[in-house]
């Protein structure tokens, strides 16, 4: 039976344990609140920009601005977001796995140029793997800026113009609710076009300036601010879930410190029946 001072101070080990969880917990749910506040207003104008480019490049000639020109993708680009750090649950998990799944099937057709990590995790996974990392990006998650956004579409749209890769896919966790985040992957470049039916016919736009005017100056801030969306998506995202895992261990250490008071309390209760046993029988034989 184990001594009744070791179980006392696991129980003071696994206390220590829950106020560390717990103040993790509240400091993920203030950093949440921020994120949906950038994320929510970010939403919006992600998805309108998308469905504006998207009927733009429906209509639009290829020769009109580089990132629109569809080629076989027979050499795939993929930036990978995750978090720096880990203590989120399945966070990073789901991602990498569904990552390295994705990755698998495309290799049946296509070439995997690089895999591009922003996030500390993806980056020690595959590294350790037989695809290639691309670009890095480390550190970049826990303070979100539209500089550092910028500067890594630039280097995606310097890769995919210069035809080092035929297409640019982006993998991130979508935020849905604190307790559901969706893993997505969604193609950058080139633009996506809408799905039209053989019969149906697009009437064209009239530009001013000049269609390739307009593209060079729309398409760029329209990669630009994709990868800002899915930065801010993930970021709420891994909030959501370490907030999650932190209430689910407190919850845990709690009901591990009830098991162990309980478990206390007998063992003391047996020593103390050992003792009075002890006492009564030395005084039965000294009678």
């Amino acid at each position: 039976m184990p001594n009744l001072r070791d179980i006392r101070r696991r129980i003071r080990s696994v206390q220590n344990t829950q106020q560390i969880t717990k103040a993790m917990k509240m400091v993920a749910a203030a950093k949440l609140r921020r994120s949906q506040e950038g994320m929510f207003a970010a939403r919006p104008y992600a998805a309108k920009m998308l469905e504006v480019l998207n009927s733009l490049a429906s209509r639009a000639d290829q020769t009109h601005h580089p990132l629109l020109e569809e080629r076989p993708e027979q050499k795939v680009r993929v930036l990978l977001v995750t978090a720096d750090r880990g203590l989120c649950g399945a966070f990073n998990t789901n991602l990498i796995r569904f990552t390295q799944h994705r990755l698998q099937e495309m290799e049946v057709s296509a070439e995997i140029q690089a895999i591009d990590c922003l996030g500390r995790k993806g980056r020690d996974y595959f590294r350790r793997r037989q695809w290639s990392i691309g670009d890095q990006w480390v550190g970049k998650m826990g303070r979100i800026q539209y500089e550092d956004s910028v500067a890594i579409a630039e280097r995606l749209i310097e890769s995919f113009s210069s035809k080092n890769c035929d297409a640019v896919y982006v993998v991130y966790n979508q935020f849905k609710s604190v307790i559901s985040q969706k893993v997505v992957m969604e193609r950058l470049l080139p633009i996506e076009r809408l799905e039209t039916k053989p019969e149906e016919v697009l009437l064209d736009y009239l530009y001013e300036p000049t269609p390739q005017a307009l593209f060079h100056t729309l398409l760029p801030k329209h990669v630009f601010f994709q990868v800002y969306h899915a930065m801010l998506e993930s970021a709420a995202a891994e909030h959501a879930a370490r907030m999650t895992a932190m209430e689910s261990a407190t919850n845990n250490a709690r009901d591990m410190i009830d098991r162990l008071t309980l478990y206390a309390n007998r063992v003391r209760q047996a020593a103390i029946t050992k003792e009075i046993i002890e006492v009564v029988s030395g005084a039965q034989a000294l009678g």
